[in-house]
């Protein structure tokens, strides 16, 4: 159910920051400087890239390799198995799990090889490496065929199809891609959230419609260590403190060692933005840019986020917070929750049983969106999408282009989609007595999540809301949770999720400079305010930084895209 790659995704700040080294997230002003330096040189030799490509007045069709797909004994049909009559080797690669197997070893991956003729390389890479590798990788003359989860953002998009490295790949749709073409025919939000600047798609989607990402962030709290300091859950944020101080006061662990709260900011589920929320009296997410009315919100230059970081130093300060709650990552947090005896007393996260296990996980409840100081119940919605960009590129190089096309279509089959999504029928899936897919229970021992994660290849693929009535279940755990979304968060949603707006050219090559170093410079200033404080002191300068490093632009931007995409919205209806 936790979309892939995302569970062990963390933008925590990597340097510890206990009281006496908080020096580790000072001189902020001057890494923007270098790093836009970088980039204006980076983005001019692709603009450069991208004007010989005007004065020559070549296709885009100029510039990639020969199809010799047809060479290969092409099926007349682009449906039809095998997809050649003589095999064929492609190259791939991309982000994986770090829990999975090589991919050319998984069951689905091998299966796809024998029903198509289609070989595929796979050379994929955990998230964090092929992040720093992929636009060398992208860069170099030795390009892959195909690129699997490409982890390549807007303006990445716009320099590579600049530079004719990717293919647009709707140039193929008509004669090779019945499944993608229906689905985009159905869907027009899908092909605009897919459809650059250009008119051109470069990138497949991944999409899954279950209406939960976009309140990701739960917060457990240990019932056991409720009843032993004789408290009730919380139902406001103050009772929230004051549970907190009861349990580090009087330490029902017996261990000595108790941690009263945890969490990783900038995490894809375990951040404290709901108690942001509380105290300030506005809403928060990962961006720290939410939608109201209409109008883009920067939430991390607003006197509300200020009054609730203040209150997270508070609690820092009164020993509530996990000191390591800014250095920490995914594994270190999660292996918190399975101590030999246990330690944590409350922590944000997906869901409990993969935090704590089956065995513990009875010993933790949800805990409701809580009122805030103003008595105002506010749930954070997210910026995270149920239709991503991304899920497969090809490259200028690949030699195979219809072929791999047809390949690649077939992963939007409803059943391919939902096999690539939970892994595959007779391992994770079968069909139930109403020919519905459901889940296999997991072995004892093992999560659905980490399950998933080690046989599912993920990349391209497509179950919609109108799927999960007609095709697949939802995981039990997801169902468990579209209840909890319903009855304890959709109702008090306070903002709109940031949808999948498209940029122009410009506009992207302007982010690129900009977006990235706002972001750097909130995460590192909220890491220092709520383990030191001085926010007061250092508020005036740090609204001048951000304008300094271009929030304002970042804004204006981000406001005119979200106009295009009100309008075409209410064009369609």
């Amino acid at each position: 159910m936790l979309p892939r790659n995302t569970a062990t995704t963390t933008a925590a700040v990597s340097a510890p920051l206990p009281t006496d080294r908080l020096a580790a997230v000072s001189g902020i002003a001057r890494r923007p400087v270098s790093r836009r330096l970088l980039l204006r040189g980076t983005l001019a030799g692709a603009g450069l890239l991208a004007l010989a490509a005007c004065s020559s007045k070549k296709s885009d069709a100029d510039y990639r390799v020969p199809d010799e797909s047809a060479s290969a004994g092409l099926a007349d049909a682009p449906d039809s198995l095998p997809i050649v009559s003589t095999p064929i080797t492609v190259t791939a690669t991309g982000s994986r799990s770090a829990l999975s197997v090589p991919y050319g070893q998984m069951e689905l991956t091998q299966q796809w090889e024998q029903e198509t003729n289609i070989q595929v390389q796979w050379n994929m890479l955990t998230e964090d490496v092929y992040a720093e590798k992929k636009n060398l990788l992208l860069a170099s003359g030795d390009l892959p065929d195909i690129l699997w989860n490409t982890g390549l953002t807007d303006a990445e998009v716009s320099t590579y199809s600049a530079n004719h490295t990717l293919v647009p790949l709707d140039e193929f749709f008509a004669d090779n891609c019945p499944n993608i073409t229906a689905l985009l025919d159905a869907r027009p939000d899908i092909r605009s959230a897919i459809t650059s600047e250009d008119g051109h798609i470069y990138t497949l989607p991944s999409v899954e419609e279950l209406g939960l990402v976009p309140f990701p962030n739960f917060l457990y709290l240990n019932t056991d260590w409720l009843d032993a300091v004789g408290r009730d859950m919380p139902t406001t944020i103050e009772e929230l403190h004051e549970t907190l101080l009861a349990f580090k006061e009087q330490d029902p662990s017996g261990t000595g060692k108790l941690l009263p709260l945890s969490f990783i900011p900038g995490s894809f589920c375990a951040n404290p933005w709901d108690i942001i929320a509380a105290y300030g009296g506005q809403a928060d997410n990962n961006d720290h840019r939410i939608v109201i009315d209409r109008k883009a919100v920067f939430t991390a230059s607003t006197e509300e986020w200020k009054e609730g970081v203040k209150q997270l130093h508070t609690w820092y300060a009164e020993g509530l917070i996990d000191s390591e709650s800014f250095s920490q990552d995914d594994t270190a947090y999660l292996a918190k929750g399975k101590t030999e005896q246990e330690s944590l007393a409350a922590f944000y996260w997906w869901e409990a049983t993969e935090f704590v296990g089956e065995d513990r996980e009875g010993h933790y409840a949800l805990c409701p969106v809580l009122a805030g100081v103003d008595g105002v119940r506010r749930a954070s919605v997210s910026n995270n999408q149920e239709i991503s960009r991304g899920a497969f590129a090809m490259t200028r190089t690949c030699r195979y282009q219809a072929a791999v096309m047809r390949w690649v279509d077939r992963m939007y089959d409803p059943v391919m989609s939902a096999q690539n999504s939970w892994g595959p029928i007779g391992v994770t899936l079968e069909y139930d007595e109403d020919g519905m897919l459901a889940q296999i229970p997991a072995a004892e021992g093992e999560s659905e999540g980490e399950r998933r994660q080690k046989v599912a290849p993920g990349g391209p693929k497509s179950t919609t809301a109108r799927d999960f009535e007609e095709v697949v279940l939802p995981e039990p755990r997801a169902s468990l949770r579209q209840e909890q979304v319903a009855a304890e968060y959709a109702e008090w949603a306070a903002n709109d999720a940031f949808p999948p707006v498209v940029f122009t050219n410009a506009e992207l090559d302007d982010l690129s400079l900009i977006d990235s170093d706002v972001s750097t410079l909130v995460k590192q200033k909220f890491a220092q305010w709520v383990v030191g404080g001085g926010i007061d002191a250092d508020w005036d300068g740090y609204l001048k930084d951000l304008e300094t490093t271009g929030l304002s632009r970042m804004m204006e931007i981000y406001q005119a895209a979200l106009d295009r995409y009100y309008e075409e919205l209410d064009a369609r209806s």
